[in-house]
C-alpha cells in the first residue's frame, strides 16, 4: 500500500479506514435542529426536557422493547456491585466544588441575507401558465415583508480560570465565526463575552467577561502526571441540558488523531457528548488536566472514546493568547518525517527514534544553525526526541530568539549544533511554510523510453529537457528521473512513481542511472537490508528506504 508522501503531520480529522465510524470534533449543540428535548431546553437542565426523555423511553417499553430510550431496564432484584477499593466513595463533594466554575457558551451568527431588491429566480413555466403569475405574486409579497435577519445559534462548554479578571477557556470551534458570544453561569446568569484570542492549531480560545457577579475559578493541573487508569471527571453541557458530570478513567495518553501538528491528546472513557466541547476534565484534586474537544463515534454520541487537549499544552497557549491575543510559537524551519526501522538501518542509527530532516528552509533558523537534509534530530534543547511528532511541539514551546543546542545524527555519528529559534507566525506571514504537492493529482503520461536502466523495480533515465517539461522538473534540479515503477515492486509500495527525481542514494549524490545501480549494488555487498533514497517530487523532498531483500 502506498505510503503518505507528506513530510509534515497531516491536518484535519477524517474517517477511519474500514469503518463508518468517524473521528469528529464534538459538535456545538444547535437547539433549533434537535428533537423535543432540545427545543424545550431551558438555560440549565429542568423538568420539561427530563419528562420528554422519560416519556420517549416509556414509549419504547410499551412497544415491547427491552430498552427504555437507550437506557437498559434494570432487573427487579439486581445485586449490588462489589465496591472497588481504589475508587472514591463518591464524587459528590468534588462535583459540588467544581460545578460553579464550569460555564455554558452560547454563540450566535448572522445568517446570510439576500441583497436588497434581489429575489429568488422564478421557476420556468410554459407561456400563459397560471403558475407563472402565482409564483410572481408570491415572491413579490415575500420581498415586501420586512423580515429581520435570522441568527444561527449553538451551545458549547467552557471554564473560568481567572475569577478576578473574568477569563474563560473554551474550544476554538465553539466560538469560531460567532458574531455574539454569551457565557451562562451555573445559576443561569447570562454575560456577554469578549473574544481575546483563538488558536486553530490546538483548538483553543480565550474569552473575557466583565461582571460584578462573584465568579469561581479552577486551576490548571499537570497533565504529564496523569497515568493510564487514573480517575477523571468531565463536566460540560451535553445536548444543551446544562451542567452535567460524568466520571471515567484515562484510557490512553499521547494520542495522535491527525487534528493538527501538535496532537498529544488524553483519551478517556468518561461520557463526552455534543455540547461538551470546551468543557474541562478534572483530576481528583479538582485541577483541570484536559479540555474536552473530540470523540470517536459511529453515531455522533459517546461510545466511551473521547479526547482532551492536555493542560500542559493548553496553559502555554492560553498564556500567549492572554498576553498577545495570538500565539507566538518557536520555529525551526525544517520539513521532517518519521524514522522507520528501514531508514534507521540505512543510516546506521541505533534504534528508530528521532525526526528525519527531509528538507531545510533556506535562510531559516535550522539552515543558519547548520542543520542539513538527512540529519536525524535526536535531542532539542536537552529534551529527547523519541519520535517525529514530538519535535514540532518541543520547538513550538521554546522561547523565540533563544539559542538552543540541537543534537543530530549525521553520517554515522552524533553531532551538536546551535540554533537560534525563530517565530512560526512570522514565517507563516512571509509565506515560508510551503505546502507539499497535491497527493490527489494524477501522474502524467510516462516518458518515452530513452535506454532506461532498471533498478529496484524502477526504470531510471537521465534528466533531459523533454523530461523536465513533461514532469515539471526545476531547471536547476540534478539527479535521475523515474520513468516507470513496477506495480508489484517495493518502490511502488513506498509511494514512488513516474516523475519523481532521485537525488541521493545512501546519502551520496547521483547524476545518472548507472550511479544508482552502483550504489545499490554497494549496499548489497555491505549486507545492508535497505538503501536510502532522497527523492524530489515537484519541490517536495523526502527520504525513502527501499528494502533490498
Amino acid at each position: 500500500m502506498a505510503q503518505n508522501w507528506a513530510a509534515a503531520p497531516v491536518h484535519g480529522i477524517g474517517r477511519t479506514s474500514g469503518r463508518e465510524s468517524t473521528l469528529i470534533r464534538i459538535p456545538n449543540f444547535e437547539p433549533a435542529t434537535r428533537g423535543a428535548v432540545a427545543e424545550a431546553r431551558p438555560r440549565k437542565a429542568g423538568v420539561r426536557p427530563l419528562v420528554a426523555a422519560i416519556v420517549w423511553g416509556m414509549t419504547s417499553v410499551m412497544a415491547g422493547g427491552a430498552v427504555m430510550g437507550g437506557i437498559a431496564a434494570a432487573p427487579a432484584q439486581a445485586q449490588a456491585a462489589t465496591p472497588n477499593r481504589n475508587a472514591p466513595g463518591s464524587f459528590a463533594d468534588l462535583a459540588e466544588k467544581l460545578l460553579p466554575a464550569v460555564v455554558n457558551i452560547s454563540t450566535s451568527q448572522n445568517a446570510p441575507q439576500r441583497p436588497q431588491g434581489q429575489r429568488p429566480e422564478i421557476p420556468q413555466f410554459p407561456p400563459g401558465s397560471p403558475f407563472e403569475d402565482f409564483f410572481k405574486d408570491f415572491f413579490d409579497r415575500q420581498q415586501q415583508q420586512d423580515q429581520p435577519q435570522r441568527k444561527a445559534t449553538s451551545l458549547g462548554s467552557g471554564f473560568i480560570i481567572d475569577a478576578k479578571n473574568g477569563y474563560v477557556v473554551t474550544n476554538n470551534h465553539v466560538v469560531q465565526d460567532a458574531d455574539e458570544i454569551t457565557v451562562i453561569l451555573q445559576d443561569d446568569t447570562n454575560i456577554k463575552a469578549e473574544l481575546i484570542g483563538k488558536d486553530s492549531k490546538t483548538d483553543l480560545a480565550l474569552l473575557k467577561i466583565k461582571t460584578s457577579h462573584p465568579l469561581v475559578a479552577v486551576p490548571f493541573g499537570d497533565s504529564d502526571a496523569m497515568r493510564v487508569g487514573d480517575w477523571v471527571l468531565a463536566i460540560g453541557n451535553p445536548f444543551g441540558l446544562g451542567g452535567s458530570v460524568t466520571a471515567g478513567i484515562i484510557s490512553a495518553r499521547q494520542r495522535n488523531i491527525d487534528a493538527g501538528p501538535y496532537d498529544d491528546f488524553l483519551q478517556t472513557d468518561a461520557s463526552i457528548n455534543r455540547g461538551n466541547s470546551g468543557g474541562p476534565m478534572f483530576n481528583l484534586n479538582g485541577e483541570v488536566i484536559g479540555i474536552n474537544t473530540a470523540i470517536f463515534s459511529p453515531s455522533g454520541g459517546s461510545v466511551g472514546i473521547g479526547f482532551a487537549i492536555p493542560s500542559n499544552l493548553a496553559k502555554q497557549v492560553v498564556a500567549q493568547l492572554k498576553d498577545y491575543g495570538k500565539t507566538r510559537r518557536g520555529w525551526l524551519g525544517v520539513r521532517i518525517q518519521a524514522v522507520t526501522p528501514e531508514i534507521a538501518e540505512s543510516l546506521g542509527l541505533p534504534g528508530h527514534k528521532g525526526a528525519l530532516v527531509a528538507s531545510v528552509t533556506p535562510d531559516g533558523p535550522a539552515a543558519k544553525g547548520g542543520i542539513q537534509a538527512g540529519d536525524v534530530v535526536t535531542k532539542f534543547d536537552g529534551r529527547e526526541i523519541d519520535e517525529m511528532r514530538r519535535l514540532p511541539r518541543v520547538v513550538a514551546e521554546t522561547s523565540i530568539d533563544k539559542a538552543v543546542p540541537v543534537e543530530v545524527w549525521r553520517k554515522g555519528k552524533s553531532q551538536t549544533v546551535q540554533v537560534k529559534v525563530g517565530e512560526l507566525e512570522a514565517a507563516e506571514e512571509q509565506g515560508l511554510l510551503a505546502a507539499g504537492p497535491d497527493e490527489k493529482q494524477p501522474p502524467k503520461d510516462k516518458a518515452p523510453a530513452q535506454k532506461p536502466t532498471e533498478s529496484l523495480g524502477m526504470k531510471l533515465t537521465a534528466i533531459t529537457p523533454e523530461l523536465r517539461q513533461q514532469y515539471e522538473i526545476k531547471p536547476d534540479m540534478k539527479g535521475v528521473v523515474i520513468t516507470d515503477v513496477a506495480g508489484n515492486s517495493t518502490a511502488a509500495e513506498k509511494g514512488l512513481r513516474a516523475g519523481d527525481v532521485i537525488i541521493e542514494v545512501g546519502q551520496e549524490e547521483v547524476r545518472k542511472p548507472e550511479d544508482v545501480t552502483a550504489k545499490v549494488q554497494k549496499a548489497k555487498e555491505q549486507s545492508k537490508k535497505s538503501v536510502l533514497l532522497l527523492v524530489d517530487r515537484k519541490g517536495d523532498l523526502r527520504f525513502v528506504a527501499i528494502p533490498l531483500s
